[in-house]
């Protein structure tokens, strides 16, 4: 059964603050023992101040791999995509933008299921381990329970073998790590802010809850798995 961690700020400025504390202070951290880091950023618009605010981190970043736990199966110039909000906010200026980024494969390949297996290659290549492991992923939780590109009643979530695959969600194709990648990360933290994901962070929590209906469930590392949550999240739990 995973265990939860959870620490809850006042506000999302403070929330901001508080996971760029815990990102590069991990950072800092595994680099003392090893080599490289591997970290897995997620989307969306809850982590833009976040990442903002941990380029200016005075961290080894030239030592850091980032990539993405999931993208829209877009052009990198599209305003949805993902690697473009990195190329905004982490990567923008700073220490931050020394960070060596390895961007999902889009729609310079035919289909997403290309980009899937392309994708797949370069974690692969980037992360030591079998199956390939993450020193931390940092993953969203949306108000319908997915987290990553994996949706309530798709047939993503049943994917066992491969390290990515093709998510289908809110009309789009995406691009989205699998269970088995999530799961095998040295550390994982949910990053959970506003009142619509009230809900879905109590399901998040509860043990008897089906992934069926909250993907995110499906994320069950070895370690504990920290959620960094606003007040205006966590009030029903």
């Amino acid at each position: 059964m995973v265990e939860f961690k959870i620490k809850i700020a006042n506000d999302q400025e403070k929330l901001a603050e508080l996971t760029t504390q815990i990102i590069s202070n991990e950072i800092r951290s595994v680099l003392a023992k090893k080599d490289r880091f591997q970290l897995s950023l997620s989307g969306g618009s809850t982590p833009r101040k976040a990442y903002s605010l941990l380029r200016e981190e005075n961290v080894p970043w030239h030592r850091v791999d980032v990539l993405l736990g999931d993208e829209r199966w877009v052009s990198s110039s599209d305003e949805s995509s993902n690697a473009l909000m990195l190329q905004s906010t982490l990567l923008a200026s700073g220490p931050g933008r020394e960070a060596c980024f390895h961007p999902v494969p889009t729609t310079e390949l035919n289909t997403p299921e290309d980009s899937a297996k392309e994708f797949s290659k370069i974690i692969n290549k980037v992360c030591e381990g079998t199956p390939p492991i993450f020193d931390l992923i940092l993953l969203g939780l949306g108000d319908d329970g997915h987290t990553a590109s994996l949706f309530p009643g798709t047939s993503a979530l049943n994917e066992k073998k491969e390290l990515a695959t093709v998510g289908r969600g809110k009309g789009q194709a995406r691009i989205t790590l699998t269970a088995k990648v999530l799961s095998a990360a040295s550390k994982v933290i949910f990053l959970v802010s506003g009142e619509s994901k009230q809900v879905s962070l109590k399901r998040l929590l509860d043990p008897f809850e089906p992934f069926e209906r909250t993907p995110a469930k499906l994320v069950a590392p070895i370690s504990d798995v920290l959620i960094l949550s606003d007040k205006a999240a966590a009030k029903l739990i």
